[in-house]
């Protein structure tokens, strides 16, 4: 990871040059694990940041808090660490200062995602300096995932496929969900831990699955993204499991959702569900290099309007170490699709108060056309238990 990590920064360091950018400030927590390797657990959500400055000409410096520097210069390639502390004069605006050199001309930052105590610093420190934003050239480079991402991300797949297989033993009548949720829990983590070691880099990666556990029953199946709670399936309820927010692997992060059914399901519940699939098997069809992303949303569109079905806001969203990167299988975006894009493929159908229709993967796309992550039957799903 962290060879991988340094031969990133090596290369954005050269188009930099190119672009005639200076200097850098990266605070995306994604951003910093894949150029620096490491990420910290505490965070800005404590009013403590984490920033990576990478220079054109000169070595990459990290900024980090004090409690924090022993695990971050273990965890990265990069050597020069500058520390700060909450109280007295090693505030983290110093480091900065020192990181930025006198007088910076440009600041380039990532605009989207800056914390505003960050930016708000910035402006203040820096009057009149101009802030630029550094998020495409950035981006443009998170776009192809190496061969060595994409083994992590079927890593994450198989991680991914055991709480799949652990949800859907789950389900049963009189169960309730957070039972199913805490089961999900323990085989992601149990299949985790079996790919990790306790040497190097890797003794500090976590196995732990965390996160609410996105969980839909019965009439609530149409609500998308509520969370797991107490309520007992009965027979003929629809579940609906989505890991967007907890398969991931070493900072990797897949799309995986599944929809079943408790026991039966009606025909108007069967219906929507195989309508569902049918769309997103159309997307995956039609996804091969040199075709516009939004050609694969126009696809599953065509299965949604012929079934009778209002299309969605997009098919599906690129996917790697943050939750959302570019480009989006939706209508409007016309990036050409390349070998080495990673993305999540879903299908999706909500009827408010009655019942929905989802099913969701993540794919790799190949020199002829694209190869699945994540693996679970793609039918109409209903426990026999």
């Amino acid at each position: 990871m962290l060879e991988e990590a340094q031969t990133r920064t090596l290369a954005l360091q050269a188009r930099m040059k190119d672009l005639n950018i200076r200097q850098a400030v990266f605070t995306d927590e994604s951003s910093i694990a894949y150029l620096a390797g490491f990420w910290g657990y505490l965070g800005i959500e404590f009013g403590r940041p984490t920033m990576l400055v990478v220079h054109a000409e000169d070595a990459p410096v990290v900024i980090t808090p004090l409690m924090e520097s022993e695990m971050v210069a273990a965890m990265t390639w990069v050597e020069d660490v500058r520390v700060w502390e909450d109280m007295g004069q090693r505030t983290w605006g110093r480091a900065l200062a020192g990181a930025l050199g006198e007088a910076p001309g440009e600041i380039w930052v990532e605009k989207s995602s800056i914390p505003a105590i960050v930016r708000n610093h910035l402006d203040e420190a820096y009057p009149g300096v101009p802030i630029r934003d550094i998020s495409a050239v950035l981006g443009d480079m998170r776009m192809i995932k190496s061969p060595f991402e994409i083994a992590v991300m079927k890593e994450a797949g198989q991680i991914a496929g055991a709480m799949m297989a652990a949800a859907h033993d789950s389900l049963r009548e009189g169960a309730q969900e957070y039972e199913s949720a805490l089961a999900v829990i323990d085989a992601g983590t149990r299949r985790a831990a079996a790919f990790l070691t306790d040497k190097g880099w890797e003794r500090f990666i976590s196995p732990m699955i965390h996160n609410l556990q996105i969980l839909q029953s019965g009439q609530d199946t149409s609500m998308v993204h509520r969370r797991a709670s107490v309520r007992h399936y009965r027979r003929g309820d629809p579940v609906y499991f989505c890991f967007c927010n907890m398969a991931q692997f070493k900072q990797y992060k897949l799309g995986f959702d599944r929809m079943f059914h408790i026991g039966e399901a009606s025909d108007e519940a069967a219906r929507v569900q195989q309508a569902a699939i049918d769309a997103q098997q159309a997307a995956i069809a039609s996804i091969r290099p040199g075709i516009e992303a939004q050609e694969v949303a126009a696809a599953a569109n065509e299965i949604y309007a012929s079934r009778g079905f209002e299309t969605g806001y997009r098919t599906g969203r690129s996917i790697g170490m943050a939750y959302l990167e570019a480009p989006e299988l939706k209508t409007g975006d016309r990036t050409i699709l390349q070998p080495g894009m990673t993305f999540a493929v879903d299908g999706g159908i909500s009827i408010d108060g009655v019942t929905a229709g989802r099913i969701g993967d993540s794919i790799v796309v190949t020199d002829t056309g694209c190869e699945y992550i994540t693996h679970y039957p793609r039918e109409l799903l209903i426990t026999d238990h």
